[in-house]
This record gives C-alpha cells, structure tokens and sequence, in this order.
C-alpha cells in the first residue's frame, strides 16, 4: 500500500482536507507534526509520499512558508534529498508550495536547493478567495498532472505571485516545461485578473522539478474531491470531484513503481 505523510505544524489548517483526498486513493495516510520529523528523522523513510498541506505556517511571518521552509531545511535536508532520491514523491499546496519554493527544493535546477523562485504578494493587493480554471501543459514531466487537460479549484491566499530570480532560471523552467499548471481563461480569452488572480509571471500556478515527481501548486485541488465542493455542482451536473484525479495520479504511479 503506498503510505502518505501530512507534514503538520502550527498555522497549517488544511492538512485533514489534504489526507482526505489521499485517503479517496486508496493510500495509507498519516499526519505527523514537524516537531516530529525533526525529532525521528527516520520516520520519514516509512512514506512513499509527503504532503506539504496550505494554511499560515507559523502565521506566515517574515513571509509565507519561510519560516517554516527554513526549518525544514535546516534539520531535515539530508533525510528530504534520501527520500527524493529514492523516486518518493512531494507535493505542495498553497503554503506547502510557498515552503517548498522558499526551502529551495522547487525547481531545484542547481541541484544544492538554492531558491531560485518565489512567491509573493497578489499584484491585487489582498486576499484572493476565488475559483480558477487551470490548463495543463501536456508536454511536462509532472506525474501528477498525466492525463488532465484543465481543473476548476479555488484559490485561497495572499501572496501567490510566482516570480523567477533571473533569465536563465526562467528560460529553464519553460524550456523544460516545468510550468506544469497555469492560469486560463474561463472564455478562452486572453488571461487577465482575476482569471490570473495574483499577477504569476507566465500565469504560472504550479511548477515541478525536472524529474516530474516534485511538484507544487497554488491552488487547491483537495477542496474539490467531491461533486459538492463546486459552487455549481447541481447547476451543472457534475458528478465527480476533479481534483481527486492529481491525488489518484500519484497513488497510482507509486503502486506501478513498485510492482
């Protein structure tokens, strides 16, 4: 059975959506507050996946995820780079992605976890609490996303703006198509706010490392596992929770590798 790990901490508020939508899967999940890790780091090689969940870790101070990404870094790096190693998965949403980007582990192109984007506050100037519909860029190496074309889930934060510390970093990431997620267009127009709530450069929701098993987004495809999660379910007819497929996508490519 491919077991999960909900990495929880003070401010993280939306870890028992996060196990869930893994638990939908059919995978084995725990949560496991930080403190924990840090005091066992061993316990991390139990899991085939760990779930950075969002929330305000440690009340976002001196910026979203950062603390939290420092302290992760600081005391787990070489127990995380084993476990990225070993073909494991990660996976970040909202201000798991914020800690994962600000930890250095996302995109990771100089391999020694140097941040080399980051996220920041809304071009809007507030909170963004809204729904958004998503494109999938087919040719990126993300297993996550295989075989989904576009997702409607909501946003939920302040400082979602992905920026990229220079040229060669950007020229990289799309290049190799490690923008995995981006912001469309609910007419098929031209993409402007709010269909891009937050000013992303390139309208970039979500990025992977080049292996594809790394992956982190802003918006929040565990708040739309069931059909009733949608505004418009009944409206509209939908049947199924969309999100719950970026879930099933990574269960399933565990449970290939392993046979």
């Amino acid at each position: 059975m491919v077991k999960t790990c909900i990495v929880t901490g003070y401010g993280i508020n939306a870890d028992d959506e996060l196990k869930k939508a893994f638990e939908l899967t059919g995978a084995d999940v725990q949560k496991i507050h930080i403190n924990d890790l840090i005091r066992i780091p061993t316990l991390l090689g139990f899991y085939h996946i760990l779930g950075f969940p969002g929330g305000f870790s440690f009340g976002d101070h001196i910026g979203s995820g950062k603390v939290f990404a420092s302290l992760f870094k600081k005391k787990l790096k070489q127990t995380l780079d084993k476990f990225i190693e070993a073909g494991k998965l990660v996976i970040g949403i909202c201000n798991g992605f914020q800690v994962l980007v600000k930890m250095g582990i996302l995109p990771n192109l100089s391999g020694n976890w140097t941040q080399e984007v980051s996220l920041i506050h809304n071009d809007s100037g507030k909170f963004e609490d809204r729904w958004v519909k998503l494109k999938i860029n087919p040719e990126s190496p993300c297993i996550w996303t295989k075989g989904i074309s576009e997702l409607e889930v909501p946003v939920r934060h302040g400082e979602g703006k992905l920026v990229i510390a220079d040229d060669e970093v950007e020229k990289h990431i799309l290049d190799n198509h490690l923008d995995a997620v981006t912001y469309t267009s609910k007419n098929g127009g031209e993409v402007h706010y709010p269909d891009n709530p937050n000013g992303s450069v390139h309208n970039i929701a979500g990025i992977c490392d080049r292996t594809g098993r790394v992956f982190g987004l802003m918006p929040h495809p565990e708040a739309f596992i069931f059909p009733e999660n949608h505004p418009r379910w009944q409206r509209e007819k939908i049947e199924t929770g969309a999100g719950l497929a970026l879930f099933r996508n990574g269960v399933e490519f565990l449970k290939r590798d392993k046979k």
